[in-house]
């Protein structure tokens, strides 16, 4: 039986909880030991307001795998990453201490419940384009074509690039 080809799959990571940057980090390691997957980069920190939320700010990353998982597998397993840092979801946009998003799969599109591949909403924000023109300048969406062409659209958002 030959073995599956890996996809190239994009994590968006956010915290506005806590030690962000301690947690942030620890979920970058996490992520470096799923199983069938493997961590090929990751993006700079970046500082961000909540967006159609209130609380503090974010710090927010994006990180590029090359997974066997299956998507269903891999978001499980990050929404395990976000339990183990004590992830809590008491309301839509509640501020929290992990949030892990399955942002692209490959090429693939999906509407299951509880996952929508792309991310619905990956380009309306400067927290997503931005690194994820930093990791992939020329990252095409399978539905909306190139992601550099929505970031102009994003540019009024509060984003900070951390050293």
């Amino acid at each position: 039986m030959t073995e599956l080809p890996a996809e190239r799959v994009f994590v968006g990571l956010g915290a506005n909880l806590g030690d962000t940057h301690g947690t942030l980090a620890a979920a970058v390691q996490a992520l470096r030991d799923l199983p069938a997957t493997a961590l090929t980069a990751v993006s700079s920190f970046y500082r961000s307001a909540p967006v159609e939320a209130i609380g503090p700010d974010y710090l927010n990353a994006v990180a590029e795998l090359k997974t066997r998982l299956e998507p269903l597998d891999l978001l499980h397993a990050l929404q395990a990453i976000e339990q183990a840092h004590g992830r809590h979801r008491p309301y839509r946009h509640a501020p929290r201490t992990l949030d892990l998003d399955l942002l692209l799969y490959g090429q693939r599109v999906l509407d299951q419940p509880g996952l929508k591949l792309p991310h619905p909403r990956l380009h309306q924000r400067a927290f997503v384009l931005e690194p994820l023109a930093q990791l992939a300048p020329g990252l095409v969406h399978p539905q909306l074509g190139p992601l550099a062409d929505w970031r102009v659209q994003t540019t009024h958002q509060a984003l900070e690039r951390l050293p």
